[in-house]
């Protein structure tokens, strides 16, 4: 499955669960080539910023570019009704950085959205498109070889992400949080409707899933 269909199924949970949220400016916080911005502009008809210190970023419809760090955002307080973030914050140290500046550039009550790696994971890179599965065999192994060697954690330059506990902690920064992580795989994986409920009823989803999504809103009104 795309990128962009992914975004689109994590955010529609979002504006399922606050459907009381007019979304009329977006930001998405390390937008890479600029494809899942450019699905959330056309999924709620408004304009996108999007912000990377990457230099892969294409011209997409409805999406504005900006090169800048998420750790010192330029925009002002209380600007966006919607911060959309997915696979991100594992890249960035310190995460607790970002994750203030998500709350500076949101309304009072208006949604986010934060998506990473799950650090318990079994396997990982399940659904990375475009990627060989012996490249996705290589990835695992390196980072089994980083989970026994004792370094399978961001700082150490691991692709580790976090733990449902520890991206529920990261969002209450914000505001009110919640782990809507067997929602999203109920969406992009109808057709395995089967295994993900056996995983759910068996309560295997901290070792299942290959990444942990959740949603929320800032506090204030």
């Amino acid at each position: 499955m795309s990128s962009a269909a992914k975004t689109l199924a994590f955010a529609r949970i979002a504006r399922e669960r606050f459907p009381e949220c007019r979304i009329n400016s977006i930001l998405v916080v390390g937008c890479g080539d600029g494809l899942e911005a450019q699905a959330l502009a056309q999924l709620f008809g408004c304009r996108v910023a999007a912000i990377d210190l990457g230099r892969d970023f294409k011209h997409r419809e409805g999406v504005d570019f900006q090169r800048m760090d998420a750790r010192a955002m330029t925009f002002g307080a209380a600007t966006f009704d919607l911060v959309y973030s997915f696979h991100v914050l594992e890249h960035i140290l310190p995460p607790e950085q970002v994750v203030a500046e998500i709350r500076r550039v949101l309304k009072p009550g208006m949604p986010f959205c934060l998506g990473t790696p799950n650090r318990r994971r079994a396997l990982g890179y399940v659904g990375s498109p475009d990627t060989s599965v012996a490249v996705k065999i290589r990835w695992n192994v390196a980072d089994w070889r980083a989970r026994l060697a004792g370094r399978f954690k961001n700082e150490f330059g691991a692709h580790a992400g976090f733990t449902e506990k520890e991206l529920l902690a990261l969002g209450s920064r914000i505001g009110p949080t919640m782990v809507v992580s067997d929602e999203y795989y109920r969406r992009i994986y109808q057709h395995h409707d089967r295994v993900i409920r056996s995983i759910v009823t068996m309560n295997l989803q901290h070792i299942a899933w290959p990444a942990v999504y959740v949603v929320g809103r800032k506090a204030g009104n």
